[in-house]
C-alpha cells in the first residue's frame, strides 16, 4: 500500500499534469505551441498516468468502493470525509476539459498529412490540400484531443489520491 506521503505527492504530480495540460490547451487555443506535440502529450502522460493508476488502486482498496447507491447522489460518488467544495472544483475543472476535448473534437476538419510534400487533410477517403497554416491548425486541434483527455484523468488522479492520503482510519 502507499504511504500518506506518497499519495499526497503522487496527488500533486497529478495536479502539475491538470495544469500543465489547461496551460497547452489554453496556449493551443491562441494559436501558441510553446513546446512540440510529443514532449507536449508526453510530459503530460507522466505526470498523469501512475497517480491515476495509484489512486484507483488506493480507493479500491482503502474503501472497498463498490456501486453507488443512489447514482445521482454526490455522496455516493465521493468519500465521506471529502469537503463538498473540493469535489465541485474537481468536477467544474472535469468538465472544463471535456468541454476542451467536444470543442477540439468539432473543429477537426479531417487527419491532417504530407504527401508529395504537399500539406493535406483526409477525410471519408477524399484528399484537400490545405496551406501549412491549416494543417498545423488541426495538428494542434488533434494534441488538444490529447491533452483535455490527460487532464481530465489527471483531475481525476488528483482527486482519488488526494482522498485518500487525506481519510480518517476508523478504528
Amino acid at each position: 500500500m502507499i504511504s500518506r506521503r506518497g499519495l499526497l505527492l503522487l496527488s500533486l504530480m497529478c495536479g502539475a499534469g491538470v495544469l500543465w495540460s489547461a496551460g497547452l490547451i489554453g496556449a493551443l487555443a491562441f494559436g501558441a505551441r510553446p513546446v512540440s506535440i510529443p514532449i507536449a502529450v508526453g510530459f503530460s502522460a507522466i505526470l498523469t498516468v501512475p497517480a491515476f493508476a495509484a489512486g484507483i488502486l488506493a480507493n479500491r482498496r482503502g474503501f472497498q468502493t463498490r456501486q453507488p447507491r443512489r447514482f445521482w447522489s454526490l455522496a455516493s460518488w465521493v468519500p465521506p470525509h471529502v469537503p463538498v467544495w473540493a469535489a465541485l472544483a474537481a468536477a467544474v475543472t472535469f468538465f472544463g476539459f471535456w468541454v476542451a476535448l467536444v470543442w477540439a473534437f468539432v473543429a477537426l476538419d479531417g487527419t491532417p498529412g504530407q504527401r508529395d510534400g504537399k500539406y493535406v487533410l483526409e477525410e471519408n477517403d477524399q484528399v484537400v490540400e490545405v496551406s501549412r497554416s491549416v494543417y498545423e491548425r488541426q495538428l494542434d486541434h488533434e494534441t488538444q484531443i490529447s491533452l483535455a483527455v490527460l487532464g481530465a484523468f489527471a483531475v481525476g488522479g488528483t482527486f482519488l489520491c488526494a482522498a485518500r492520503a487525506t481519510a480518517h482510519e476508523e478504528p
